[in-house]
């Protein structure tokens, strides 16, 4: 069994691994740790997991020490020091938060107002979204987990802009989510009051995915991709949905971008391509790894409209982070993945 250890325990992504490990039949959770609940039970945290978890929160230290794998969900600025321990006691190391994500220290300073302490060990890290990356992560042991708006908007127009069908100029990704996206911390705008029977957009043209959307892109496209990148915020729990409008070449049709994205997703199981007249919603993607993918052709305009639906949770978190320790490991990506969304 792969002893696995999780640093943020107590967060909602923590949680949401201690969750999906719990069911994994080739892992176990070895050790925990929360900066916040040192010294409780995370059944005290969760009493939902009374019975299922009662391990008591402890420190880094124990919690690498015990470990094959290390998951760190933790915010931005805190995993860089972390995962060279883990990387130099020779364990594995999946981070949740930004610290590996930019390959440009410059644009890491821009956007989160730091630098990397170690360069040679972000030279060691790769991009852990395995639709794309799947063959750079075999044999890794520092992963960045890409977040949620990272993993839903890419995957909603990789095969458009893989094959050269669309425009790589004038993309817009217009994203809503759910409000778990904002942590388990209490803020004015996640309040209940202030949540509820409301509907907004925030940090518009200038949220920290938005450079991570564009290497992604970029790597995928061969050419420097901007994005205008606006999310906004639902009064659901969990999920997000990403709409993608971008220009169709002249000369391409619609037929030619269904059969693209079919090729492109025919052996992925995680990514369900809907049947034209579909849309991708998140209510179908709940407590689950798939992302759901929907593509419409706007006529009047000639663009292509790509939606798709992920749990934040889940494909944008933890359950993500677990396809790539199974990969890291050797082991079927599915495994402990195979999750049906509830249907109500």
């Amino acid at each position: 069994m792969i002893k696995v250890g999780i640093v943020g325990a107590t967060g909602y992504a923590g949680v949401e691994l201690v969750r999906l490990i719990t069911a994994h039949p080739e892992a176990e959770i070895a050790a925990i740790s929360s900066v916040s609940f040192e010294g409780q039970k995370l059944s005290e945290v969760y009493p939902s997991y009374k019975f299922l978890n009662d391990m008591t929160c402890e420190n880094q230290d124990a919690v690498v020490e015990k470990s094959d794998v290390i998951f760190a969900a933790l915010p931005h600025g805190l995993s860089q020091e972390l995962g060279k321990k883990c990387i130099d006691s020779g364990k594995a190391f999946i981070d949740l938060g930004a610290d590996f994500r930019l390959e440009s220290e410059d644009e890491y300073a821009e956007w989160y107002g730091g630098k990397f302490l170690d360069k040679e060990l972000h030279a060691q890290s790769v991009y852990g979204l395995p639709e794309f990356f799947r063959d750079k992560i075999k044999g890794k042991k520092l992963v960045a987990n890409p977040g949620c708006y990272t993993t839903c908007s890419p995957l909603a127009i990789a095969p458009a802009i893989v094959n050269g069908l669309i425009e790589t100029k004038g993309i817009i990704c217009d994203c809503k989510s759910g409000v778990t996206g904002a942590g388990r911390k209490p803020t004015q705008g996640s309040h209940f009051p202030e949540l509820n029977e409301g509907f907004h957009a925030y940090k518009v043209a200038s949220h920290r995915h938005t450079p991570e959307i564009e290497q992604t892109l970029s790597k995928l496209s061969g050419e420097n991709v901007t994005i205008t990148f606006v999310p906004h915020l639902l009064p659901v729990n969990r999920g997000i949905l990403a709409t993608v409008y971008a220009d169709i070449k002249d000369g391409v049709s619609f037929e030619q971008i269904r059969k693209a994205y079919e090729y492109y997703y025919k052996d992925e199981f995680f990514v369900r391509l809907l049947d034209d007249g579909s849309c991708a919603d998140i209510h179908n993607v709940r407590y689950s790894n798939f992302c759901d993918v929907s593509i419409h052709h706007d006529p009047r305009a000639n663009k292509l409209v790509a939606c798709a639906a992920i749990d934040n949770m889940v494909k944008g978190a933890a359950g993500q982070a677990i396809q790539n320790m199974n990969i890291i490991f050797g082991l079927d990506e599915k495994t402990g993945l195979v999750i049906v969304p509830p249907a109500f």
